[in-house]
């Protein structure tokens, strides 16, 4: 019996070997696929997003294969791996539905595209310019460089605000004046403002100011004007710095809310 189980031992040997050379091989085929898919996507007219889905897909599809191609090696019949993918595909569907409606979520994002690396979103009330698209999750980062993870089961079914993705955006600003103010003035004053900066545009429509709203205290005053999205908080921060300067050299004051205490 031993000598039976010696020779079968022995006659299983080279599977072994080959199963151990097909590993390696396919290990160091699987990298350099990889390295030259990324290459070749990286100078194309992919953008980012696409093309890092579709590595991580690629990478997990060879994986399979691989794996599949090792066990055939060692004389594993087809009808037990192709048993044991789907039981263990079920197992897996069943432990990780969670994260399978992530990657069902990550196609929606891949195929749909609402944004893509280096826009400024707002998802699921998280804002963020997006740093990376996985097959799980997208991932931003705040303003102040903190990192937001956000599952992609999330993003494909939240509201999504693309900041970025048009070229143009345009500005709203309002300002208080007091009621008893030359409010025509104070029109003059801003619109003279918004000229003197480069950054405002005079297409698609030129700036324009309106009466917006009475208040108790005061009018205020609608703004708009048209900005390069990349410049848009510069300009916002501009004006209102420049508007407060013009107000005070033309003696325009901005009302305070006041409280008339009388004694009987």
């Amino acid at each position: 019996m031993l000598n039976k189980l010696n020779e079968k031992i022995t006659d299983y040997i080279p599977n072994i070997l080959s199963a151990l050379m097909i590993l390696i091989i396919g290990y160091v085929v699987i990298k350099l696929l990889l390295k030259l898919l990324k290459t070749a996507f990286s100078h194309s007219k992919l953008d980012e997003t696409g093309w890092t889905f579709l590595l991580s897909l690629t990478k997990a599809v060879l994986n399979v294969i691989l794996a599949v191609m090792i066990l055939a090696q060692l004389k594993v019949p087809m009808s037990s791996i192709i048993t044991a993918l789907g039981t263990a595909g079920l197992a897996i569907v069943v432990a990780l539905r969670d994260s399978l409606t992530n990657v069902a979520g990550g196609f929606i994002v891949m195929f749909s595209r609402p944004f893509k690396v280096g826009d400024y979103v707002e998802i699921a009330k998280k804002e963020g310019t997006v740093s990376q698209i996985s097959i799980l999750y997208t991932k931003l980062l705040t303003l102040d460089n903190k990192a937001v993870i956000i599952p992609n089961s999330t993003v494909s079914s939240a509201t999504v605000t693309n900041y970025t993705q048009e070229e143009l955006r345009r500005l709203e600003l309002r300002f208080r004046v007091p009621l008893d103010c030359d409010f025509r003035l104070a029109e003059e004053v801003i619109l003279a403002t918004v000229e003197a900066q480069t950054l405002a545009l005079q297409k698609p429509d030129k700036p324009y100011i309106r009466v917006n709203a009475h208040n108790e205290d005061s009018l205020e005053l609608l703004l708009r004007v048209w900005v390069r999205s990349e410049d848009y908080w510069e300009l916002r921060f501009g004006l209102l710095a420049d508007v407060k300067v013009a107000f005070d050299e033309n003696g325009i004051a901005i009302p305070f809310p006041q409280l008339d205490v009388h004694e009987k």
